[in-house]
Order: structure tokens, then C-alpha cells, then sequence
């Protein structure tokens, strides 16, 4: 039998599509307000980095499941702003190193701070143990279509 018991015209991914732009409207409307010139996906980028810094783009593309025009696109204008910096491979000059500079590192602890507090708001309510189902199904989502 069929685990997809939903009434027409209520997808799931609907829903998860409009809770997900609603986080990101939300951390957008943070972002501004506590004055930082950053995108949702530029800061995605940047978490990245956070993570490991000296990533390859095409390392970025698979981290951030974006496409190679959208990193380049992405990258240009952090390095504009002087939040990042790219240096060649050391070994494969093909390879272009995705770097912070130290205006890059200096955004991360109140960016994070401000997504952790976005987080909050989005979850104010909601018990630890239905986030923990959440996630698991999520989770379990993906897997089944990406084949893990």
C-alpha cells in the first residue's frame, strides 16, 4: 500500500517549498535589519566555508547543490565585497580555491547567531521530538531519491 495519503492539491513539497521560503524570507529580513549586505545564498556559500575553508568551486556546487554558472555568479560577488578570494590548486592550476579572508570569518559569528535566532522563531512552539521526526523523514526523503 501507498505511504502517499494526501488529499488533492496537498503535495508535500508544496508545503516544505512555502515553510522553506518562509525561513529564508525570515533570515533575509534579519540579515537586513542587522545591517549586512549578504544574500540567503550568498551566507550559504560562506557557512561552507566556515565548515572548510579552501574548498574547490566545483566542491562549493556539490556542498551548496548548485549549478557551476550559479557558484561563479555566487563567488564574484563575495569577492567583490572582499569576503572571499580565489588562489589556484597548488598542484592542478585547472582547479580554482574558494578562501575567506579575514572579512569573510569576521561574519561568521553573528550570521549564525542570527540564523540560530531565525531558527527559533520558525520553531517557537513545535516539541524537540516532532522536529527530530521531521528530520528524519526529510532525511529519509532524500535518500530514497538520491539513492543512498
Amino acid at each position: 500500500m501507498s505511504n502517499n495519503q494526501f488529499k488533492r492539491g496537498e503535495l508535500y513539497s508544496v508545503i516544505n517549498g512555502m515553510a522553506s521560503t518562509a525561513v529564508a524570507r525570515h533570515l533575509q529580513k534579519n540579515f537586513r535589519n542587522a545591517g549586512l549586505d549578504i544574500t540567503i545564498e550568498q551566507w550559504t556559500v560562506l557557512y561552507h566555508l566556515w565548515k572548510e575553508d579552501s574548498l574547490s568551486q566545483q566542491e562549493l556546487c556539490n556542498r551548496t547543490f548548485r549549478d557551476k554558472p550559479s557558484i561563479t555568479r555566487l563567488i564574484d560577488n563575495l569577492e567583490k565585497q572582499k569576503l572571499l578570494k580565489r588562489s589556484s590548486h597548488k598542484i592542478d592550476k585547472r582547479i580554482n580555491l574558494v578562501c575567506l579572508t579575514d572579512a569573510g570569518r569576521a561574519l561568521q559569528d553573528v550570521t549564525l547567531a542570527l540564523a540560530n535566532q531565525t531558527m527559533d522563531d520558525a520553531l517557537h512552539g513545535v516539541k524537540k521530538e516532532d522536529i527530530e521526526v521531521v528530520k528524519l523523514v526529510l532525511q529519509k526523503v532524500y535518500d530514497n531519491l538520491t539513492g543512498k
